[in-house]
């Protein structure tokens, strides 16, 4: 059942989901205005930036001050050489000597790199003058090396060294020399750092936010020419015919699964007597089903450009016709699945796959449809909970469109307001139309039908009261006693009270022939026991009869069968055995069957007790009470209660609740001054 039901609305809301798909050719035009179904993020698109913003980032260079050192350290060691030579020639020794000695100490391409002219300036100059050089040398290596210089610097900053000497008082042979010597020491003092290099290029791409295509959001406009970019947009989302995917379809068959698996767990649990279960599940899948094809019906309207037709769908009567045949909460927790279907199959307009606001309005109303029965459950209070749905939605329509701050004129929210309630009115109507069908197909004994038959101008009951007052006297004892009982133990007590009424219907047949309405004397004095047994007992058979004649609910039927189950009647059996010895137990007995529902069980109980009550002179507490447990325990001897599933901590709570009750009823009254007088008078 769960599976086709599954299916069923797999099938109507397949149509909703299907994502539309449009017939668009690369480098043409467009036919209609696109908008995207969905928000996801354009991947390519947003690699593409993410690659543009990292190559906008150069290349990360580290300067190396102790670059700076090392050159400043090179041009002391050659003054320091050029000294040493200077000391260590004797003064035989030629200029050309001195400058191949100093050639061999100095590194090859330092020599060449100068000139021997140059080289001559610094061998042949003063001491103080050499000093001079070398301090002004070093400083302009120190002050150029001091600063960023890259490769591409590097020209720019040996053109520096001429105007850092410009102005040392030096012989111009030996200023050229120093120049020179500068000018070899300056080189870049900064390198490649890849690392930092990455790091940047990594935080300008985390820096790139994801490039997004919005639900909504327009892709193409109608005559815009069809661009790789905007192709691609359209495939991304799914919008091209020649783009097919299950995806859709497998997550609409993973929502349903999930939108109807608290309903299978609520059966999963579900518990009547006499495995009535699959008769609630096909009730409660008919009604799911009649009103999701009724949704699905009046969303066909959408086509037609009647986006705002949700406000008219009366999906109250799906609510209303589950709280009055099953129970409150199944209703609340359909009201939840018909929303969010509604939301689906309502969606024309909207460029998700949910509408929201139709989920909202539906839920609210299948909500109020729920909660106003709550408690009240006569067919009278169906129109008026159509009333209270429709007021109900009428005032979330008007809270929605206000939240919406839209500019809405008087005609369009009184159109709004005549749609919502009529929504309200229908659901009513049809709840009160489909009622008697389900009832009667499924053989359904609701709430509502129950009451129906409590009233005392049914005229079964007028039957009763007529032709056996004492009868119906007796029966709304029993009643009373029975729903209090079985409200205890968390039985039907509303089954219990209505079933009771009728329980002794067949006594209507011969009411003399019954202590309660014999008003002189007791027919039976003059029967044989047999032939009183045989109308005593034919009561039963009589009564489901007269229920069955009149097509009364089976469980009521049931119930006056069982309500005497196989029990003895005592008092004519031990009567035929004082007239004969061969009397057979067996034939003093109802023909049953035994109880087979607590409630069934509970009247039983109570009809004896009710009657055993009665017969006392003075009834107090404790007779009450003594009377109550002895005859539980004698049903419970005699097995009465043995194919029913009556516990025997539920019959103590049994017990407890018809001594409550009747000791409410049979207490000790206050003796009225004149009542005394009167009977003074008399004696």
């Amino acid at each position: 059942m769960f599976v086709l039901l599954a299916l069923l609305t797999f099938v109507l809301l397949y149509h909703h989901v299907k994502p539309e798909q449009y017939n668009i050719q690369l480098f043409g035009i467009s036919k209609a205005t696109i908008r995207s179904p969905i928000t996801i993020e354009d991947k390519e698109k947003t690699e593409k930036m993410r690659r543009e913003a990292a190559d906008r980032i150069a290349d990360v260079y580290t300067l190396k001050k102790e670059y700076a050192e090392n050159r400043v350290d090179l041009i002391s060691s050659v003054f320091t050489t050029i000294s040493e030579v200077q000391k260590e020639t004797e003064a035989s020794v030629t200029h050309s000597e001195k400058l191949q000695k100093l050639k061999e100490k100095l590194p090859g391409d330092l020599y060449t790199h100068m000139s021997e002219t140059q080289w001559s300036a610094l061998l042949t100059a003063e001491s103080s003058d050499l000093q001079l050089a070398k301090e002004a040398a070093v400083t302009a290596v120190n002050t150029i090396m001091s600063e960023r210089i890259t490769p591409q610097d590097l020209e720019e900053a040996k053109m520096r060294v001429d105007h850092e000497l410009k102005y040392v008082i030096v012989k111009n042979e030996l200023k050229d020399a120093i120049v020179q010597l500068a000018k070899y020491a300056i080189i870049p003092n900064v390198i490649y750092d890849r690392t930092a290099t990455e790091e940047k290029r990594r935080q300008a791409m985390d820096e790139v936010k994801p490039v997004k295509i919005l639900q909504g959001q327009i892709i193409v406009e109608e005559g815009q020419f069809i661009t790789n970019d905007i192709y691609n947009q359209l495939k991304l989302v799914g919008l091209l015919e020649n783009e097919s995917t299950m995806q859709p379809f497998v997550g609409l068959g993973i929502f349903v699964i999930l939108l109807l698996t608290p309903i299978l767990y609520y059966f999963s649990k579900f518990k009547r007597e006499n495995d009535e279960q699959h008769v609630y599940l096909f009730v409660y899948a008919t009604i799911f089903s009649l009103t999701l094809i009724m949704m699905k019906l009046i969303s066909l309207l959408q086509e037609m450009d009647l986006t705002d037709v949700v406000y008219v769908v009366p999906v109250a009567v799906g609510t209303i016709l589950i709280r009055i045949l099953l129970n409150e909460q199944l209703a609340v927790v359909t009201s939840f699945a018909y929303a969010i279907c509604g939301s689906i199959m309502f969606n024309e307009g909207v460029t998700g796959t949910f509408d929201y606001s139709a989920g909202i309005y539906l839920l609210a109303s299948g909500l109020a449809g729920a909660i106003f029965l709550s408690k009240q459950l006569q067919k009278a209070k169906i129109l008026q909970a159509g009333l209270f749905v429709s007021l109900v939605n009428t005032a979330i329509i008007i809270a929605m469109l206000f939240m919406k701050n839209g500019h809405y004129s008087l005609v369009e929210i009184g159109i709004f307001v005549m749609m919502a309630v009529i929504s309200g009115i229908f659901a009513s109507v049809l709840t009160i139309g489909l009622l008697p069908f389900l009832e009667a197909g499924f053989g359904i004994l609701s709430s509502m039908k129950l009451i129906e038959l409590s009233n005392p101008n049914h005229p079964l009951l007028r039957k009763i009261l007529t032709e056996a007052p004492g009868t119906y006297h007796h029966s709304l004892m029993v009643a009373n006693l029975s729903e209090a009982a079985c409200e205890a133990i968390g039985a039907n007590g509303l089954l219990a009270r209505v079933a009771a009424y009728y329980h002794d219907i067949g006594k209507t047949k011969r009411p003399r022939y019954f202590i309660e309405n014999q008003m002189g004397d007791n027919p039976h004095d003059h029967l044989s026991p047999q032939l009183s047994k045989n109308i005593i007992i034919a009561h039963v058979t009589d009564g489901a009869a007269i229920l069955k004649k009149h097509k009364m609910p089976k469980e009521i039927i049931d119930i006056a069968e069982q309500h005497h189950g196989t029990t003895l009647l005592k008092y004519f059996y031990h009567k035929a055995k004082q007239q004969s010895n061969y009397v057979l137990e067996e034939e003093f007995r109802y023909p049953g069957p035994k109880p087979q529902t607590k409630e069934a069980a509970i009247i039983s109980i109570a009809d004896s007790v009710e009657a055993a009550v009665r017969s006392l002179s003075n009834p107090s507490q404790e007779k009450i009470e003594k009377v109550v447990r002895g005859i539980i325990a004698d049903r419970l001897q005699d097995n009465q209660f043995n194919e029913c599933n009556i516990t025997l901590k539920e019959l103590e709570l049994v017990a407890q609740s018809l001594c409550e009750t009747l000791n409410g009823v049979f207490h000790s009254r206050i003796e009225y001054p004149e009542i005394r007088k009167e009977k003074v008078r008399q004696a």
